[in-house]
């Protein structure tokens, strides 16, 4: 018998450590040891943390901020995965690259959040970061992981963070992409969301357990790239994977390359300028027919997905055109296109013309107005993200900082009939042609350009 035994322990110890050894040849490492909160220190407000039942549990409390547990380690490069749920539907999220100073708003935690979104939102496995930015991944980007969470029972989120490119994943499908240098190394943190003075949701928790990680992966243990939307904040640059998503630079952030102004074989020789990566109009005083006037695409586009980011300057009037054709005479002033509305809604008058708010912001300029989003609205002077995605059965997207802000149907009655009472009814075949330039607009007030992309569409 003492021999059966001796020998069912040896057994025992040897499968154990084949497992260890197993573990350590893929790289895993436990964050969690299923006891105790050994390795972790709490941050920001004070929900309570317990170790319970091999899970870590986080408890809501009244009046205290957000409260943070996070690892006394930091982390740059990492695969991390954990499970979570929840007792009840309240907003969470998992920290990643964070920190905590002194010096920056008395050490409150700031960061890449992925987000934890039960509501009927369903903005979960998205990008925010706290304290800071705020939204870099709405999942407005990606409508079709939005339904990878449940509010029932476990759920199983991983992410992986390799130089510049962050990537998450809800229950195994894929919902936000990144790429940013904002924060190249920090923690990794569980938020207990405040609750403010709300009694009927203290004492709900949320549990987490099966905390792992594998600390500077090697590359075959990365995930192989899918085709989501990238959200990319490296100026002027074109990830792997959006070139595998089709997209390139529709201007190069450093000459006046494949584009020329409006109506002229080269590119103006005043009022533009480009360096440092930015392209920028610059100021004549409001004069529509500006200095350097309009530039264009030496190309023409039909179906297409365009990104970019712009800056206003205060009381700022400009646009973003497609579908521009050179055939119509303007008599100087500035080309006949479909135009992304680009302006300080607060300052400038033309905001307050036009029907219904639809020479604002965003909008279609003079047919339709923009949705009204608070969330999408930046301060002036700070970079703000434009986009416009015209498909091939002529389904026509705005978006503004990562919100859908209107649609339409190219060509429909509908828009024949907003033509009708628009400023441009006289003009013939107005936003139907096939394909046309892009263009920038001069509208002698300063604004500037960068991280122009563009993906033709099939």
């Amino acid at each position: 018998m003492k021999k059966l035994l001796l020998v069912c322990g040896g057994v025992l110890f040897l499968s154990g450590a084949l497992q260890a050894q197993k573990a350590n040849k893929s790289g895993w490492q436990d964050l969690f040891n299923g006891k105790d909160l050994k390795g972790w220190k709490q941050l920001g407000g004070k929900a309570i943390y317990s170790a319970q039942n091999g899970e870590i549990v986080g408890t809501t409390v009244t009046n205290t901020p957000n409260s943070f547990l996070a690892t006394d380690k930091d982390y740059g490069d990492f695969i991390l995965e954990l499970e979570f749920r929840l007792e009840k539907d309240f907003n969470s999220g998992i920290q990643f690259r964070s920190q905590s100073r002194p010096d920056y708003q008395n050490g409150r935690v700031y960061g890449y959040q992925m987000e934890i979104d039960p509501s009927d939102r369903k903005w979960s496995g998205g990008i925010y970061e706290e304290g800071r930015r705020g939204w870099q991944y709405p999942m407005e980007y990606n409508p079709g992981g939005q339904n990878a969470f449940t509010n029932t029972g476990w759920n199983k989120y991983r992410i992986e963070c390799r130089g510049n490119e962050m990537r998450t994943w809800v229950n195994g499908v894929p919902t936000a992409h990144l790429i940013d240098t904002a924060l190249p190394k920090g923690f990794i943190a569980l938020q207990v969301h405040a609750i403010g003075k709300n009694e009927a949701d203290a004492n709900k928790s949320i549990h987490w357990r099966n905390i792992r990680i594998i600390e500077n992966p090697k590359s075959s243990q990365y995930s192989p790239y899918d085709n989501i939307y990238v959200v990319n904040n490296v100026v002027n640059t074109v990830s792997d994977q959006q070139k595998k998503n089709g997209f390139q630079l529709l201007w190069d952030g450093k000459s006046n390359k494949g584009w020329r102004g409006y109506n002229l074989k080269s590119f103006p020789d005043k009022g533009w300028t480009y360096n440092d990566g930015t392209m920028t109009i610059h100021s004549s005083d409001g004069n529509e027919e500006g200095s350097g006037g309009d530039i264009v695409t030496d190309k023409e586009y039909g179906a297409f997905e365009m990104e970019y980011e712009f800056k206003l300057t205060k009381g700022a009037n400009s646009g973003v055109k497609y579908f521009v054709k050179e055939s119509y005479d303007t008599k100087g002033k500035s080309a006949i296109g479909l135009e992304y509305q680009v302006l300080d809604d607060e300052v400038h008058p033309d905001a307050k013309l036009g029907r219904d708010g639809n020479r604002t912001l965003a909008s279609l300029y003079d047919l339709i107005a923009r949705k009204q989003e608070k969330r999408a609205i930046l301060p002036i002077g700070e970079w703000n993200k434009g986009r416009i995605i015209v498909y091939p059965n002529n389904h026509v997207e705005h978006w503004l900082n990562g919100f859908k802000v209107l649609e339409y149907e190219r060509g429909s009655q509908a828009f024949k009939d907003l033509v009708a009472i628009s400023k441009y009814k006289n003009w013939t075949n107005f936003g139907l042609w096939p394909e046309g330039h892009i263009l920038l607009q001069d509208h002698g007030n300063e604004v500037s350009f960068r991280s122009l992309r563009l993906k033709v569409l099939k």
